[in-house]
């Protein structure tokens, strides 16, 4: 088993920045791969980010690249997620997600294993 907690979110106003970490425990942490997901009002949970088990591999959403930045510290079982230029239609809860195989992380979420309590993050106007 693999528990994620997330820390990190708040409330900033447009164009402000916010880091979310979420530290993993339980299990190999190297052994999954990780992402973010996220979940606004009245809509459908959608994929942020993944991350490979290694850290060498990353794919974004679209409407977040070039804003956004996933790592990882294998060595602190912690996976980050670098959030810039923030807009009002990143307002949702954020949860971390881990599953060994990183093809779940990428298209497959409802095969996804583990999952993070979920943050709220909230960009004003």
């Amino acid at each position: 088993q693999v528990q994620l907690v997330e820390s990190g979110g708040g409330t900033v106003q447009t164009g402000e920045s916010l880091r979310l970490s979420c530290a993993a425990s339980g299990r190999t942490f190297s052994n999954y791969a990780m992402g973010w997901f996220r979940q606004a009002p009245g809509k459908e949970r959608k994929f942020v980010v993944a991350i490979s088990r290694r850290g060498d591999t990353t794919y974004y959403a679209d409407s977040v690249k070039g804003r956004f930045t996933i790592s990882r510290d294998n060595a602190k079982n912690t996976v980050y997620l670098q959030m810039n230029s923030l807009k009002p239609e990143d307002t949702a809860v954020y949860r971390c997600a881990a599953d060994v195989d990183y093809t779940d992380v990428t298209t497959r979420p409802s095969r996804i294993t583990y999952w993070g309590q979920g943050t709220q993050v909230t960009v004003s106007s």
